[in-house]
């Protein structure tokens, strides 16, 4: 796996205000409440493209980013361990799939949870984690959202710790990005889990669902996401000419045109210097030095 590049910290809200300078907001389009797309250098905070980047559209399965930010977290304050168990409840059991199927009064390791969350999105493993970390779900989306508003992710409302469609959760491309970032920044150890395609759980094979790790050279994560309400969402981390880049789509009505749709924003301005030179300006920050 190719080293990655880290954006400082004190980067990520000049990310946010130049995003926020870069974006159009645009028309709903039949079928979602709304598509939208960006990409960023993630080492510059360089906005390639941005289109209705500021739309608020339910985010679906991506929402376990942050679920897996706070879950990082806590690893590294110590207030949990890889190989702990956590206890499978009656609300998280009875979520709907996917999920890893442990009956009620069962537990899975923290390790077991993260996989899965990671390769098949597994709603009940989110649910755990978040009734450890925050008692009862509801609470745990009150810190989820607490850490975006940290994270000057500022149209981000989180109501549940699995994305599945709650009133009120919404959040934007260019929010997406800006925790995509910051998991790549602040969890440098944990960030190349999210290549992971297929996991084993107590024998059973799990295969991911993430064809974007597949369909550009370079992918290595982050998350996919869908609910009939949402689209299809993805945050795609990519390594193209020696820089790091992230990628959002959103809202789009199938998984293979989502997936299309950043394939296409890759090749046109990651692939075409004179395109990427002619998008990426004005910068944020500056040229920054690999850590």
């Amino acid at each position: 796996m190719q080293p990655f590049m880290r954006m400082p910290a004190r980067l990520l809200p000049a990310l946010v205000l130049g995003l926020g300078l870069t974006l159009a907001l645009g028309a709903s389009r039949p079928g979602y409440a709304a598509q939208a797309s960006l990409v960023v250098n993630a080492s510059t905070g360089a906005i390639l493209t941005a289109d209705n980047a500021d739309q608020p559209i339910r985010p679906a399965s991506l929402t376990k980013m942050m679920t897996l930010y706070l879950t990082f977290e806590a690893l590294g304050k110590g207030r949990l361990s890889w190989d702990e168990q956590i206890p499978i409840s009656a609300h998280a059991a009875g979520t709907v799939p996917y999920k890893l199927g442990v009956a009620p009064g069962g537990t899975v390791s923290v390790r077991e949870a993260v996989n899965g969350i990671i390769v098949i999105s597994a709603n009940d493993a989110a649910i755990a984690l978040a009734e450890r970390l925050g008692g009862t779900e509801d609470r745990f989306a009150d810190m989820m959202t607490a850490k975006a508003r940290q994270l000057s992710m500022t149209k981000t409302t989180f109501r549940t710790a699995t994305g599945l469609t709650a009133d009120g959760q919404f959040t934007t491309a260019r929010d997406m990005a800006v925790l995509g970032l910051a998991l790549m920044q602040h969890f440098p150890r944990q960030f190349p889990l999210f290549a992971t395609r297929t996991t084993n759980f107590r024998g059973k094979p799990l295969t991911g669902h993430n064809y974007m790790l597949d369909l550009y050279p370079g992918v290595d994560g982050i998350k996919t996401g869908y609910t009939s309400a949402s689209g299809y969402n993805v945050v795609t981390s990519v390594m193209a000419g020696g820089r790091r880049y992230i990628g959002v789509v959103l809202g789009y009505p199938t998984d293979k045109a989502r997936d299309q749709q950043m394939v296409n924003l890759f090749r046109q301005y990651l692939q075409n210097p004179a395109a990427a030179q002619a998008a990426s300006s004005p910068t944020i920050g500056g040229a920054v030095g690999l850590y």
